[in-house]
């Protein structure tokens, strides 16, 4: 009988360590991503718009270099065409820098958080490497 419980009492352990892990991992919010801050900002529309809409611009750009590849197209026509999506990259990283800056870096220092500034200077290193 001693074998049983011992048995019982694992299986119970287990289901009770199961349990605490389904309920750790049904808590995390749908949109965790092990990358981002888990910082927030409510986007107007028209900013969403025009960042989604430059997003999907450089997206079809990526696809197109696919294609070229695909087709056996000449290095230096590829490179120009990577060139050009490297600068639409650098282009939405512009605006929404610009967006920050305005808009959660001036409202972070009017309410006094000067710790913005720090985190806006690490993610300029980041850009600049």
């Amino acid at each position: 009988m001693s074998k049983n419980n011992n048995k019982a009492n694992t299986v119970n352990e287990i289901k009770a360590a199961n349990d605490a892990l389904t309920a750790t991992v049904v808590q995390e919010p749908e949109e965790f991503c092990p990358h981002c801050s888990g910082k927030h900002k409510d986007r107007d529309e028209k900013e969403r718009k025009d960042l989604m809409n430059r997003l999907k611009r450089i997206e079809g750009q990526v696809r197109g270099v696919e294609g070229m590849l695909e087709n056996d197209a000449y290095c230096t026509d590829i490179l120009v065409q990577v060139s050009a999506i490297t600068s639409a990259l650098n282009s939405f990283n512009k605006v929404l820098l610009a967006n920050h800056m305005k808009s959660c870096v001036a409202e972070n220092i009017r309410n006094g958080n000067d710790d913005i500034i720090d985190e806006l200077v690490v993610t300029l290193q980041k850009l600049m490497k």
